[in-house]
């Protein structure tokens, strides 16, 4: 079966039951998809699919086709300009470890297309379901903000 992934077909000839996030990580080598708790507890696998945050890591990926899959390494448009999330991040240095990041970017894209212009507590909340190592959410809601600003071109 076909898989799209960030805009380009791919082949799966994997198990019915294995999930999105080792097909990534371990077939096609997108390695910005995390592994986290593989419960669906964390968001450090989040992908995008159909515009829609899903947590990678207990989604089948034989359950995908003809669905559109985005991760972080597709975000970023071909000419190699960030996504303005990434670029919030990018611009207040958001993160520290970095670990949970794409998951936290990857929820917000997607929450920010349901809500462009939330308040802090509105994307806190739409985030909420990502969780961080080091704890620094203060830090990681500010560059979220921006990759706001930046989406709506503000």
């Amino acid at each position: 079966m076909k898989l799209t992934i960030n805009g380009k077909d791919q082949e799966y000839t994997g198990e019915e039951d294995r999930p999105l996030l080792w097909y990534l990580r371990e077939d096609l080598k997108m390695t910005g998809t995390k592994f986290g708790c593989g419960v669906a507890a964390c968001g450090a696998c989040t992908v995008l699919v159909d515009g829609v945050p899903t947590r990678a890591c207990i989604t089948p990926a034989a359950s995908l086709e003809g669905k559109k899959i985005t991760t972080i390494e597709g975000l970023a448009s071909a000419d190699g300009t960030l996504h303005p999330v990434q670029q919030g991040v990018v611009d207040e240095q958001g993160f520290q470890c970095a670990f949970c990041m794409p998951g936290f970017v990857m929820s917000a894209v997607g929450y920010l297309k349901t809500n462009p212009s939330p308040t802090r507590e509105q994307l806190a909340h739409g985030v909420s379901g990502n969780l961080c190592r080091c704890q620094d959410y203060d830090k990681i809601l500010t560059a979220l903000m921006k990759g706001a600003e930046h989406l709506r071109g503000a």
